[in-house]
């Protein structure tokens, strides 16, 4: 899709004409995670509203029941959701299940080409079987797990001096974990401004997703792999490889030695919370936060930086988050809700989407030439995006990712066994759920 100019993508949107082809007006429920994004989608989808007819309404679930909540709204066939916005990880079972309809011809009909969009957000959010061109999904929201940085803390004369006399080296933007974690253990009970802080906020939380999502940061990038690249689900050597077995040392180490007393069951919310509220020196988080982040009047304009996560011995990658919007199978208003996907992937409604603060996956978008500049994060946000990998997005991957949030909680928060037991009983818990599902 050829570029087009940010502000010029926004201005086209408001004069824009009506959309065609809703026979009626139709009241519509989305149904998404209670967030700040989806603040912002309810703003955007006024020009929906104002185009189509249709009134929006929606269903918003915080995130730690989110899964739960709309899993079983989908599961049990229910009609509250026309459009539904679920995690990458549900796109296996919408699809083999039944849940979400198929979109392929819709998006041929309309000219929706899925290679104007970020490929991993194809990949992650759309697609099923992976590496296939079977779509059940829009990329909506793309998302990854990056850092936030006090950057005027990190650029005091002291601490810099500080910081080089003990590592030989200039505090700044950490370009390997190792370097990350220097950093964290040097905040460490620091005291800043009459305040002791500490070093860094990391995802701990036992009762979702959260540990799996900060720990895999650090996991990737030693090595772990989620199966055999030539032998689908075959997990030994590769979930509990040696380079698999130092990632989970490494995240033990940085929460043991670098974060804030009483993080034991931190994920999102608890990280914003201690960095907005100067207690730490880096926050691990997924990247919707950085337009609050920047916002904020304690660590924002100019006061907090942005970096992806950093590489590791077998490389640099991080854990993708965001979203793919789907129709709901058991709606009654699939023409609809169909044509809210047909505006939403607009290149000029996508425009307006980042500028109010959702993270657009259009290529147009992205790619513009003003696009890096045109905030403070924007840069990290495209670096980040590149160096994605994602959890399992199986039908079974609720099973999955259960085994995977207790053995390494045990392990890195309850201290409990060796990092080397705790991956062989995570391969041992996914070949039995993989044995269940008729797959080995």
């Amino acid at each position: 899709m050829k570029s087009v100019g940010l502000k010029t993508l926004a201005a086209t949107a408001i004069v824009a004409g009506s959309l065609p082809g809703v026979a009626s007006a139709e009241d519509l429920t989305l149904c998404w995670a209670a967030w700040d994004p989806a603040n912002a989608l309810v703003e955007l989808s006024k020009d929906f509203e104002a185009k189509s007819g249709n009134t929006m309404h929606f269903e918003f679930v915080p995130w730690t029941s989110f899964a739960d909540r709309m899993l079983n709204e989908l599961n049990s066939g229910g009609k509250l959701c026309d459009l539904m916005i679920g995690d990458s990880q549900w796109i296996g079972g919408g699809a083999e299940n039944g849940h979400y309809v198929k979109l392929n011809d819709f998006f041929a009909a309309n000219n929706i080409d899925m290679a104007d969009f970020i490929p991993a957000t194809v990949t992650g959010y759309a697609e099923w079987p992976k590496n296939t061109p079977n779509y059940y999904a829009l990329p909506a929201f793309g998302d990854v797990v990056g850092w936030t940085y006090r950057k005027d803390w990190f650029e005091r004369p002291e601490i810099q001096k500080e910081f080089k006399a003990k590592y030989g080296r200039d505090l700044g933007v950490p370009v390997t974990l190792e370097e990350l974690k220097d950093i964290a253990q040097f905040f460490q009970g620091r005291e800043i401004d009459g305040t002791t802080v500490y070093g860094a906020a990391i995802y701990t939380e036992r009762g979702s997703e959260g540990i799996t999502m900060g720990v895999t940061n650090a996991l990737y990038n030693y090595g772990f792999q989620y199966e055999n690249p030539n032998k689908p689900y075959d997990l030994d050597g590769f979930v509990n490889s040696d380079g698999a077995v130092a990632g989970l040392e490494y995240y033990k180490d940085l929460y043991d030695t670098a974060t804030p007393p009483g993080s034991s069951n931190w994920y999102m919310s608890e990280d914003i919370d201690a960095y907005k509220s100067g207690q730490v020196a880096l926050q691990m988080n997924f990247a919707f936060i950085w337009p609050g982040v920047e916002a904020d009047p304690n660590v924002g304009h100019g006061k907090s930086g942005y970096f992806p996560n950093p590489a590791g011995p077998a490389g640099q990658f991080a854990q993708l988050g965001g979203q793919g919007i789907s129709v709901v199978a058991y709606s009654d208003k699939q023409d609809a809700a169909l044509e809210y996907i047909k505006w939403f992937a607009q290149p000029e409604i996508q425009a307006r989407w980042w500028e109010l603060g959702g993270y657009s996956a259009l290529r147009a978008v992205v790619e513009d030439p003003g696009f890096a500049s045109s905030q403070p994060y924007a840069q990290t946000f495209l670096d980040s995006m590149a160096i994605v990998k994602d959890f399992w997005a199986e039908p079974a991957y609720a099973d999955l990712l259960l085994s995977m949030q207790e053995r390494v909680h045990n392990y890195v928060v309850a201290g409990e066994g060796t990092a080397k037991e705790a991956l062989d009983g995570l391969v041992k818990d996914w070949t039995e759920v993989f044995e269940d599902e008729g797959k080995l």
